[in-house]
């Protein structure tokens, strides 16, 4: 039985207002982290009138299985061992540690999961079972912290981290908005020069001079104002521009707060302003690019790749990626539609460059295809290079390794680093037509080395991003029907097994020095067995969550199993993504392992719940291809 060391049975008011008085000296009771911060101010403040601490002896039972709870107990200090009943002993579950919470699933469903005991002597807070229930009831968000899903717990998490952004976006300033260029024209120009100097200069809008030249008369023509003029107003085509102006010209400046860049074209009815550094305009801002700063940096990318004219106007545009990834995982954004966006603006990227180097007049010869977390749409930051290079038969061109070196060349410098394995186009190993790449196809299925393995694996993801895609599809074909390989299947699906998941046999998370391994320990076994299974039940899909909707709906993968799994992707390449960004500001390369003890109680208990996802699909594979333990 726990020692009370606050007398929980007394009810007058006296004691129930000394017993709030004193919460704030009962060691462990924090109403700012998480779960109870997620109480509203009543709930908090009946929390702390009812909580209570007790003592548990080293190897005390706190609960048996199947048993009701008269209280759910947040661990201050020591450990708690989790077990479950099985032939005739008890096989070990999980560990707890302080700050983590038992029994909570006993008080709402009226019976324990596991058998709970005392590793060594405790101290928890006892919570009422009904307190609890009633918190639960008034509260939510509190009542989903205790939900079984990862689904849940992700939301809470991006929903606690997003106020603070959106403040943030609020005091943008308008010169860190990404501006459109002042592009002037003299009052006479006529209607047609206008609408081509529109056209080169890639704006919607143009600044007209007056006789006097200077900034304070400039006047401002929209694209809409063009069109009206030519195509409602009977205006002639050799007509000047300059009756079109409105003038006095609207102006912010740069210091001032973006948002109010929004507030005077809405109060005004207008769609672009000026903005102006002292007297000078030093390029205008319209109505678009404030709506798509409050939503995402990722139109602005988009708006400045279809302005760009040289490589290093795309390298320029190419280096707000970061900023936009540090932006929408800041906001919580969902990691799928991250991925997808990334991977949008990507494969826009690699396309620019792709027809600045390769000359026009070739690329219904040549397709650029990318491939492992890039042809999944899986990559979020830029790791490493994985592309490569399908030509159509009998092609020949002296210029294609020159062309290919400066392909390579110009990525890294925009920030894409090298593949450390050479997976390039600027290696010729990478660079075939379609008859070599079927007949490497066919080597890698008959061999069973595990470079062999890899580069299929990174292959399959192949996806076509520039040039003829139309060249890929006998590939893509010919790697759909090695599914049929039972032999290869099986050899592939081992790999799946290869690292171990970073849990101990007692459920605690597992770490080296370096820390605990991502890549290795969640993200490869769940993406290669997805692979492997997709490509047995001709699931043809390349992204990963699709792979597992996909198997789900085939019969595959068990449909809970299913959406466990993409669950559990999503917080690996959460966390992952929120410490490659920490690598980052701290100027080293991203990597794949996180210090789980720097971790919030939250992120390690989505941590745990992941890996514990990663051993169900093992077992999965397993059964499904019958292999060896």
């Amino acid at each position: 039985m726990p020692v009370a060391l606050h007398d929980q049975s007394r009810s007058s008011p006296d004691a129930r207002g000394w017993q709030t008085a004193c919460m704030a000296n009962v060691p462990g009771l924090n109403l700012q982290a998480p779960p109870f911060d997620l109480l509203d101010a009543d709930g908090a403040a009946r929390l702390a009138a009812s909580v209570d601490v007790a003592w548990f002896a080293k190897d005390a039972v706190l609960l048996e299985a199947g048993t009701a709870s008269d209280f759910a107990w947040q661990i201050v200090k020591g450990r708690v061992r989790a077990s479950d009943a099985r032939g005739g002993g008890h096989q070990h579950f999980s560990d707890y540690g302080p700050g983590e919470i038992i029994g909570a699933f006993a008080v709402i469903m009226g019976r324990a999961r596991h058998r709970y005991v005392a590793e060594s002597d405790c101290v928890c807070l006892a919570i009422p079972a009904a307190t609890f229930r009633a918190l639960c009831s008034a509260n939510p968000r509190f009542a989903a912290w205790f939900h079984e899903g990862l689904a849940a717990k992700q939301h809470l998490l991006a929903e606690r981290e997003q106020g603070s952004e959106l403040t943030r976006l609020m005091l943008t300033r308008v010169g860190d908005a990404q501006l459109a260029p002042a592009v002037r024209v003299a009052a006479g120009t006529t209607l047609t020069d206008a609408v081509r100097r529109l056209r080169e200069q890639r704006v919607d809008c143009l600044l007209v001079e007056d006789a006097s030249g200077t900034d304070e008369a400039l006047g401002i023509v929209t694209r809409t104002d063009l069109l009206d003029a030519l195509a409602l107003d009977g205006h002639a085509p050799a007509a000047a521009i300059a009756p079109l102006a409105r003038r006095p010209l609207v102006a912010l400046r740069g210091e001032d707060v973006l948002f109010n860049a929004l507030v005077v074209m809405t109060g005004r009815g207008i769609e672009r302003v000026a903005v102006r550094e002292g007297s000078q305009v030093i390029g205008t801002l319209g109505m678009a690019e404030v709506l798509a700063h409050y939503a995402s940096h990722s139109h602005l990318i988009s708006l400045r790749l279809a302005r760009a004219t040289t490589l290093d106007e795309v390298a320029e545009a190419a280096s707000g990626v970061t900023g936009l990834i540090r932006s929408l995982h800041a906001q919580g954004a969902r990691i799928t539609y991250l991925m997808e966006l990334v991977s949008a603006l990507n494969s826009r990227i690699l396309s620019q460059v792709f027809a600045h180097v390769v000359p026009a007049e070739y690329h219904d010869r040549i397709c650029l295809v990318v491939m492992g977390s890039e042809g999944r749409r899986e990559q979020i930051l830029r790791t490493d290079q994985d592309n490569a290079l399908v030509l159509a038969d009998g092609f020949r061109w002296d210029g294609l390794d020159a062309a290919m070196q400066r392909f390579s060349r110009t990525l890294e410098q925009i920030g894409y680093p090298p593949c450390p394995g050479g997976v390039m186009v600027s290696n010729p190993h990478w660079r075939l037509d379609q008859s070599q790449w079927l007949q490497r196809i066919e080597q890698w299925r008959q061999a069973r080395d595990a470079q062999a393995q890899l580069d299929l694996a990174i292959t399959i993801d192949a996806r076509a991003v520039a040039g003829n895609a139309p060249l890929c599809e006998p590939i893509a074909e010919a790697i759909r029907a090695l599914g049929h390989d039972d032999m290869l299947m099986r050899f592939m699906a081992r790999s799946t097994l290869s690292f171990d998941t970073p849990l101990t046999l007692f459920g605690k998370l597992r770490s080296s020095d370096a820390g605990t391994d991502l890549k290795k320990g969640g993200i490869f076994p769940l993406v290669h067995g997805l692979r492997t299974l997709a490509l047995r039940h001709q699931v043809h899909r390349n992204n990963s969550f699709g792979r597992s909707d996909g198997l789900a709906r085939a019969g595959a993968l068990p449909a809970d199993l299913a959406d466990q799994v993409r669950q559990a992707l999503g917080v690996f390449q959460r966390l992952r993504l929120a410490r490659q960004l920490e690598d980052l500001d701290a100027g080293r390369l991203p990597g794949n392992h996180v210090d789980v003890d720097a971790m919030r109680h939250l992120d390690r208990e989505l941590l745990r719940d992941a890996l514990r996802v990663v051993n169900a699909f093992k077992e999965h594979i397993r059964s499904a291809f019958q292999l060896e333990r």
